[in-house]
This record gives structure tokens, C-alpha cells and sequence, in this order.
């Protein structure tokens, strides 16, 4: 009878602790919660964000963003979250491009950061173009990235180096959408800051657009040197 007391209050304690364990995840993730207030803070806002859970890292940004205008082109797999790249349904004559991290929680997926852009380019002498996410000070995400859009065919590899050193160099992914479009994405080091270089190559290794990039949160197109 004593073993069987025992072993009840054990799993009464098993199952309080669980309880707990769940209501603090729920208070930390839920839309205005420990997690978002974290993020307020990081932003200097006085208010603190909403931001809600979806059931899908689409869902997630949809639900943020409130809109249904975008097209969700790839989504990478990085860490505990995604990378959700995303384009519009406006301007054909517009390049543009989005790119959010959504990370999983055990209650849905949450959105974390992003930033997009759209762009006039002349398709004759645009090559590529391009985006830089900068890190997020106290807040998890695998920022900072250089991503955007190939405009030239043939482009087939993008390499990202810093200019000072010339040691931190990356080489970027590039993904033939189902819109057929090629968007590209390369991560940068922690530390990495500016001037960097961006350079563009064919499948012989020629330069085809190469570009200094200055600003920390930059974004633009780069001609073909051709």
C-alpha cells in the first residue's frame, strides 16, 4: 500500500511539473509574451509586439505580415526555424524579393525577422541584385545573410568576401524557383561587418557583376561588366 502511495505522489509531481513546465513555454510564446516583450525591448519600443503562432512557417508570416499578397517561392531549413523567401504579385516590371525567419516553438511556428525589397532594373544590363539582413543585438535568428534575385543566366556562382581581410569568404546557394526564377543567399559571419564584396561568376570562374557593398543594411542592383 506504501509502494503504491508512493509511486501515485511521484506521478502527481510528474504531472505538476509538466503542467508548470507547459505554462511557462505558453507564457513565453504566447502573442505578447515573455518572448515578444524580449523582442520590444531589442527594438527600443515602448509597446510590446503581438506577434502570433501559426500552425505553419507560411501561416506564421501570413498571420504577422496580415497579408495574403505574397507567393512563398523556397523555404530553407535553418536550425530550429526556417527561412521563408517570399515574392509579390504586383509590378512584373519590379524585382522583388522577401525573405522572414520563422523558428518552432512547441506551440506553432513564430515569426522573428525579415526584410524584403523591390527595385527597378534594366533586365540588359542587371545581373543580379541583392539585399543585406543584418544580425538582431539579443535575439536568436541566423542573420546576418546577403540574398536576392540572378537576373543573368550565366551566373552560376556568387561568392561573398569581406574586403578587409579577404579571409571571411562564403559562397552562396542558388535555387532555381518553380516561377522560374533564381534567387540566391549566402550567411556571413558574426563579426562580419562592411565593406564586403559581392562578385558574380560563370561556370569558368569570369567575373560577370562584382560590387563593394558600404552600407550595413544595403540593397541594390548590380550591371553585367560583360
Amino acid at each position: 500500500m506504501k509502494t503504491t502511495r508512493r509511486w501515485g505522489m511521484a506521478a502527481g509531481v510528474i504531472l505538476a511539473s509538466v503542467a508548470v513546465l507547459y505554462l511557462l513555454l505558453y507564457m513565453y510564446e504566447r502573442p505578447g509574451g515573455w518572448s515578444d516583450q524580449r523582442m520590444s525591448r531589442s527594438l527600443g519600443m515602448n509597446q510590446s509586439l503581438q506577434i502570433p503562432l501559426g500552425s505553419s512557417p507560411e501561416e506564421a508570416v501570413r498571420l504577422f505580415r496580415e497579408s495574403d499578397s505574397m507567393t512563398v517561392v523556397h523555404e530553407e531549413t535553418v536550425g530550429r526555424g526556417k527561412l521563408v523567401f517570399l515574392t509579390g504579385s504586383g509590378d512584373q516590371d519590379r524585382s522583388n524579393l522577401q525573405v522572414e525567419y520563422v523558428r518552432k516553438t512547441w506551440i506553432g511556428w513564430k515569426w522573428v525577422w525579415g526584410a524584403g525589397y523591390g527595385m527597378d532594373g534594366d533586365p540588359t544590363v542587371s545581373a543580379m541584385n541583392y539585399m543585406r539582413l543584418p544580425e538582431l543585438e539579443q535575439i536568436s535568428t541566423p542573420f546576418p545573410m546577403v540574398f536576392g534575385e540572378v537576373l543573368d543566366p550565366s551566373i552560376q556562382q556568387i561568392i561573398v568576401q569581406q574586403k578587409q581581410t579577404g579571409t571571411d569568404k562564403s559562397e552562396a546557394k542558388l535555387i532555381k524557383t518553380a516561377q522560374g526564377r533564381t534567387i540566391w543567399f549566402a550567411f556571413q559571419a558574426a563579426t562580419a561587418g562592411v565593406p564586403f564584396e559581392i562578385e558574380g561568376l560563370d561556370q569558368a570562374g569570369k567575373i560577370i557583376a562584382t560590387k563593394v557593398i558600404t552600407d550595413v543594411r544595403g540593397s541594390g542592383t548590380m550591371d553585367s561588366s560583360k
